[in-house]
């Protein structure tokens, strides 16, 4: 089944990053309409996907994670990322779309993963 997942990795010590929340919205021109929020699990993932099935249509989606909270524990104040937005296409609805966000204090990258 099409769907829309991710996962957030702490590059700075080597592990998944737990607690992050993630927010994903759905993009019209300069609108945003919320769709779902998860936070990370112990491995870094959500539990179940972001959006799955029939609600997956093409266009411009935003994922939001809010790695403030997270990178805070570090005793950085205020920490230099804080919220991580990710706009991405999809042009096939019946695809996987995978987006994994990569975070050290800073600085982040992301990728189209499986």
């Amino acid at each position: 089944m099409a769907r829309i997942s991710t996962h957030v990795l702490d590059t700075a010590r080597g592990a998944p990053a737990a607690g992050v929340r993630v927010r994903l919205y759905a993009c019209e021109g300069n609108s945003r309409h919320p769709m779902k929020s998860a936070v990370t699990n112990a491995d870094g993932r959500t539990d179940e996907p972001l959006l799955e099935g029939e609600r997956l249509r093409q266009g411009w989606y935003e994922l939001e994670f809010s790695v403030a909270g997270y990178f805070g524990e570090t005793g950085e104040s205020p920490p230099f990322l804080g919220e991580v937005v990710v706009r991405f296409g999809v042009s096939d609805p019946l695809a996987n779309y995978h987006v994994p966000l990569l975070v050290a204090p800073h600085g982040y990258t992301t990728y189209r993963g499986s």
